[in-house]
């Protein structure tokens, strides 16, 4: 049974983001899926948003799987398994998943492909049920959503490598034309993919990560302030923040994956071309979640203050040299860095508060994308891709937001919001659809809109928590001055 401790269990941490890697990797690879299959298999663009559909819904239905089982055993199905097995058998299910790509590739056959995609996304819904909860719980009580933000930067080293890897799969040094051999050799990297899966499910097994956790304090992330309430759904910050969860990860998946149609159409860019782009809206993420993550660690004050600045451009340079090694030309990216200063100044200004960090980023993510809307170019096209700086901090804080004060509901709470991460597909094909009508820039209004409700989230949570007794800025200070 795993409680709160003083120091983050970096022997059980570590372990437990390795999983964090492959979310991203399989996730990022998707987005370089999607302009090669749409070309082989002459799809519009919504009808290769269908990728990203099958892969996100996948979690809904596992969530809805999981729910449905705890109910008819009248068990919270990973209390009774443990978390450590329900670890192993999402890891296990993903790599089923990826068994079919073989056959897919073979037989050209884009619903296999999908179906693909559909089971390893079913193995990621229950490995994201145990994994968000258990990243928040395995260190200090007040330092919870800085460790899932932490876990949140390795997933995006998944994301900021995986579209090169996948690139580097398909084409090679092959010309982008030669479809037929590109989606041949798809199944390879998948399929070495499905034997980490395995690979990693043995290491977990021998690991001490808990297979039970409790209820926490008052006041925690995972904290207990009314049991009496019957479900989770009883609670206003989880049922907002289901939706707020379902445009997150709307914005965040819609923004890149039409990102390559917008680079082809707009800026004539062949598709080869294209995953340099892709990596660097992940890394994006990796960038802000590695500032967000510094809080995650042990050390004082002013080495904080200094890792700060200095994780961002470390994340940065990460994404240059798999950049460089996988033979794309860095100049295009050297203006980046300044880009970055915006996101390490809006990260100060939140003061770590969870709701203040979502209105920020929020409200400058629908500056970027307004940005990218109404430019042409290059300033467009970083305008679009900076949509990932200010991603990368808000799934942890809706998830600290939406589960805090839940007490025994939280795996409830937990597979509920897992559930919504639905929105990455059903926002893609809504902005494929209006990309197919009127014009790919103008498609990237749904993001806006999705902002929107973020910042409204930001602003509701903060004072449906401090009704309850958590005031978010007091358990900040405390946790400050514990660590100076």
């Amino acid at each position: 049974m795993s409680r709160y401790s003083n120091k983050t269990q970096w022997g059980q941490f570590i372990p437990l983001v390795s999983v964090f890697f492959f979310w991203g990797f399989v996730a990022a690879g998707n987005d370089i899926l999607i302009p090669v299959f749409k070309k082989a298999f002459d799809l519009t663009q919504m009808e290769s948003m269908i990728i990203q559909f099958c892969f996100y819904v996948a979690y809904t239905v596992g969530s809805l799987i999981y729910i449905m089982v705890s109910y008819l055993i009248k068990q919270d199905l990973v209390n009774k398994i443990g978390y450590k097995n329900g670890l192993i058998t999402g890891l296990l299910i993903s790599a089923l998943g990826t068994l079919l790509f073989y056959p897919a590739a073979n037989s050209r056959s884009y619903f296999l492909m999908v179906s693909g995609l559909f089971i390893v996304g079913l193995g990621f819904s229950l490995q994201q049920i145990v994994c968000n909860p258990l990243a928040i719980v395995l260190g200090p009580v007040k330092t919870g959503s800085q460790r899932l933000t932490l876990a949140g930067g390795i997933n995006n080293f998944g994301t900021t490598i995986g579209p090169l890897v996948v690139s580097f799969a398909i084409f090679g040094s092959m010309s982008s034309d030669n479809i037929n051999a590109s989606i041949e050799s798809v199944k390879i990297p998948y399929l070495v993919l499905g034997l980490a899966f395995v690979l990693v499910a043995g290491i977990l097994k021998f690991s001490d990560i808990p297979d039970i956790i409790e209820n926490t304090p008052k006041g925690a992330p995972l904290g207990e302030i009314d049991t009496s309430r019957k479900n989770a759904f009883a609670y206003p910050q989880l049922v907002l923040g289901m939706i707020a969860i379902f445009v997150y990860v709307g914005v965040e998946v819609a923004t890149v994956s039409n990102i390559p149609a917008y680079l082809e159409t707009h800026l004539g860019f062949e598709t080869k071309s294209i995953a340099p782009y892709v990596s660097l809206y992940w890394a994006s993420l990796m960038i802000g979640r590695w500032t967000g993550g510094v809080d995650a660690f042990d050390v004082s004050g002013g080495t904080k203050k200094i890792l700060r600045f200095l994780a961002p451009y470390f994340a940065f340079l990460v994404f240059l040299l798999s950049t460089h090694l996988s033979g794309h030309d860095l100049r295009p990216f050297y203006i980046y860095p300044a880009i970055i200063l915006v996101l390490i100044f809006a990260d100060i200004l939140s003061k770590g508060n969870p709701a203040r960090m979502l209105l920020i980023f929020s409200s400058l993510g629908i500056l970027a994308l307004i940005l990218g809307m109404l430019t042409e170019g290059y300033v467009s096209l970083y305008a679009f891709v900076s949509v990932g700086l200010f991603c990368s901090t808000l799934w942890p804080c809706i998830f600290a937001l939406a589960i805090n004060g839940l007490g025994k509901h939280t795996n409830q709470g937990s597979g509920l919001l897992i559930m919504m991460i639905m929105g990455g597909g059903v926002l893609s094909v809504i902005q494929g659809k209006i990309a197919d009508s009127v014009n790919i820039k103008f498609s990237f209004i749904v993001g806006i809109m999705c902002f929107a409700y973020l910042v409204f989230y930001a602003l509701a949570s903060s004072s449906i928590l401090r009704k309850q007794g958590i005031d978010l800025d007091t358990a900040k200070s405390d946790e400050n001055n514990h660590s100076q």
